[in-house]
């Protein structure tokens, strides 16, 4: 005879064991299944409060690059509006140098020109304060596109691309360019011009 057989199915009949217990095989799952649901529960409150914690973050972190922008903006209107100041006080004892020099009646042509030169020095020391300086090629210097403005080509003794004549100096403040020179520029010996 054959062995009666026995039930594969798990869920179709209590074991033994756990009818022996007094276990009902549902009531030993149904701890494990509320489990995972209080850890959900317990993650999502985390997860919302690191949310709010970024958010808080990210409006604190926009209200100071406003308050930087804000402050640049409020440095460069200063900066814009009081940024001559200094050059201005600079350039007042020259003008009234000048008017100095216009007031005076009879004076002799010597006489002029020593004011006129001690005027000069008046301006050029604001110039340095300033740190605004000149800009004066001399022939045969090369040509700067950053520094001079060529007025023309012309053909001369000096290589191709130097500086013939300066015709109007240029001035720089702190390495700016506020005025380029004005210059003639070689175009080469009049002899490699016929040629070409």
């Amino acid at each position: 005879m054959s062995a009666p057989q026995e039930d594969l199915d798990p869920q179709a009949a209590p074991s033994a064991e756990t009818q022996a217990a007094g276990q009902n095989p549902t009531d030993a799952a149904a701890p494990a299944a509320e489990q995972p649901g209080e850890d959900l529960a317990v993650l999502l409150d985390e997860a919302q409060k690191q949310v709010a914690d970024y958010h808080d973050q990210l409006l604190r972190a926009h209200a100071e690059v406003e308050n930087v922008r804000r402050r640049a903006q409020d440095d460069v209107a200063k900066a814009r509006k009081f940024g001559t100041e200094s050059f201005a006080e600079s350039l007042i004892p020259v003008r009234d140098s000048l008017e100095a020099a216009l007031a005076l009646e009879n004076q002799t042509a010597e006489d002029w020109k020593a004011g006129v030169e001690a005027t000069l020095r008046q301006l050029n020391a604001a110039f340095e304060r300033n740190q605004m300086r000149e800009i004066a090629p001399a022939p045969g210097d090369a040509f700067d596109p950053h520094r001079h403005q060529a007025i023309s080509n012309v053909p001369s003794e000096h290589p191709q691309g130097a500086v013939v004549q300066m015709l109007q100096k240029g001035y720089l403040i702190a390495d700016r360019v506020l005025r380029p020179a004005l210059v003639m520029v070689s175009a080469g010996p009049a002899a490699d011009n016929a040629g070409s």
